[in-house]
């Protein structure tokens, strides 16, 4: 157990020393802006850019939340079509026994 809590202490205390290794180089830390390049964008895409400029928290619990949203949509269409076909997935016999 000791040797699993040395291991768990040793990540945070090796991002500590890199850190101050960082800091130690550059004298000043220099602020870095990460911003998304909206001049040629339109529609939605201008909107998710824009969103992302502004608020980087919003921005993520949208992804967050539509990503498994997109998916599930995209899993049941799909469905549908391969059941429209005659593809029945429900229904197959598994050939591993």
């Amino acid at each position: 157990m000791r040797k699993f809590w040395k291991s768990l202490l040793a990540v945070p205390a090796a991002l500590l020393a890199l850190c101050g290794t960082a800091m130690a180089a550059g004298g000043k830390a220099a602020q870095i802006v990460i911003v998304s390049d909206t001049r040629d964008l339109t529609g939605i895409l201008a909107w998710w850019s824009n969103l992302y400029n502004e608020s980087h928290l919003q921005f993520t619990i949208l992804t967050v939340v539509l990503i498994p949203v997109l998916g599930m949509t995209l899993g049941l269409l799909t469905d549908l079509v391969m059941n429209h076909v005659g593809i029945d997935l429900s229904k197959r016999d598994v050939a591993e026994h």
